[in-house]
């Protein structure tokens, strides 16, 4: 169970209580993220989240903010997505105070050191240069790409390099001041802690928090009037690819059966597409699906990798796939292995406080509603066979078919004739 209490500042605190837990996560999470930025400031939300870690006036360094929860064993992170920016501490139940003192700290009092930004700058553009250097990550950013184009859905969350040399002091101080509001933050508390005067405690440590309110995004735009393909030469020993379709956003009540469809295509190891492209066919190691929701889109993906002379035929393969469900629906015993394989996923992922923290958390912050997993559950056990044939029939057609695709290709149109084959 949680609490959700709302301060008169706006700012939103959600306690979830486990008294069986030997930890304590503090969260904050920003509804902030690269879908709010401009194009000459792409990369500044994820910059700004490693500026938090260079020193507060309570903590001067990065060693300082680092070694205070490195010496009790304790887990922190950031992390910046396209909607919304985290910080959380994890530690043992008896230092939570200094988790949530931590925390606070850093949210709230970085001083954001113009040496340390110039460093920073090295730092991130080795990120990229990495995530270039990865085509199994760097696919999944340009199958956005290919679906959003150039605005800030489609834009990358590390931003360019050529942003990343060019901002300066004063664009983090404006955009912090523009994007981070009590307004827009929610401060998740969950596992083992003191719940005498939670809400009290946590409301004194954000005190400070500002309170105007903050920039809203720009509505992400979908067009597609036929299949698209995206090619990223690169002289690799493997072909790395995303195939999917437009879906449906997080509002929406078909994202339920959306998230089925992808379980039952490629959500585990005895999923429709990993039986027919890897254990038949031999043509992947890795294969798997996701749907993914944000407030304004949404999508379901199939990301494999294949050997490069036959990147077509497994491109062919799961289109094929695709193609079967959405003629011919799914069997009772098939839909009942994805609803089971849902719950007990949840379940298991449920576990631990810091993964408690985010999944309430993230639910508040980008929805400003939650559900729990039980409610959850129910909305699973109500889709019918039916309801997942609907589904792909909407999802998957002709006009809506991606394919991204990094290998040592230069031939388009070999894949554009698949797709339009469909």
């Amino acid at each position: 169970m949680y609490k959700k209490t709302t301060l008169p500042n706006g700012l939103r605190i959600i306690t979830v209580p486990n008294k069986n837990s030997q930890s304590a996560t503090v969260m904050v999470l920003v509804g902030v993220g690269s879908k709010y930025e401009r194009k000459q400031e792409s990369g500044i939300s994820h910059f700004v989240e490693h500026l938090f870690f260079k020193g507060t006036q309570k903590r001067p360094t990065a060693k300082d903010i680092a070694q205070d929860l490195d010496k009790i064993g304790g887990s922190y992170n950031a992390f910046t997505s396209k909607e919304w920016t985290g910080y959380f501490a994890k530690v043992d139940k008896s230092h939570f105070n200094l988790a949530l003192d931590w925390v606070s700290d850093i949210f709230l009092n970085s001083r954001l050191p113009a040496k340390e930004i110039e460093k920073e700058r090295g730092v991130i553009i080795e990120e990229i240069n990495m995530t270039l250097d990865a085509p199994m990550r760097y696919v999944g950013d340009l199958w956005e790409e290919l679906l959003y184009g150039n605005q800030p859905a489609g834009w990358q969350i590390i931003g360019s390099k050529e942003n990343i040399l060019n901002l300066k002091r004063a664009d983090f101080i404006n955009y912090i001041n523009e994007h981070y509001s009590s307004r827009n933050t929610v401060v998740a508390v969950a596992g083992n802690f003191p719940q005498k005067d939670i809400i009290k405690i946590v409301g004194k440590y954000f005190k400070n928090i500002g309170e105007d309110k903050p920039k809203e995004k720009i509505k992400t735009i979908e067009r597609q009037a036929k299949p698209e393909t995206l090619l990223y030469y690169k002289p690799t020993d493997q072909s790395h690819l995303c195939l999917g379709a437009r879906g449906f956003d997080m509002f929406s009540e078909k994202r339920f059966a959306q998230e089925l469809l992808a379980i039952i295509l490629g959500g585990n190891m005895s999923s429709r597409l990993f039986l027919e492209v890897r254990e038949k066919k031999g043509l992947a190691y890795y294969i798997h699906t996701n749907d993914e929701t944000y407030t304004d889109s949404g999508y379901l993906v199939t990301q494999a990798g294949a050997p490069n002379d036959k990147a077509d035929e497994a491109v062919a393969v799961i289109l094929k796939e695709y193609k079967r469900i959405k003629e011919r629906g799914v069997s009772p015993e098939e839909l009942k292995k994805a609803k089971d394989y849902f719950k007990g996923a949840l379940t298991l992922s449920l576990e631990p406080s810091d993964a408690q923290a985010m999944f309430f958390a993230s639910q508040e912050a980008l929805s400003g509603k939650i559900l729990t997993a039980k409610e959850k559950y129910e909305k699973i056990s109500k889709i019918t066979n039916k309801d997942i044939q609907r589904i792909a029939q909407e999802i998957f057609h002709p006009s809506k078919i991606n394919l991204a695709l990094i290998g040592p290709h230069k031939n388009k149109t070999r894949f554009e004739k698949i797709l339009n084959n469909f």
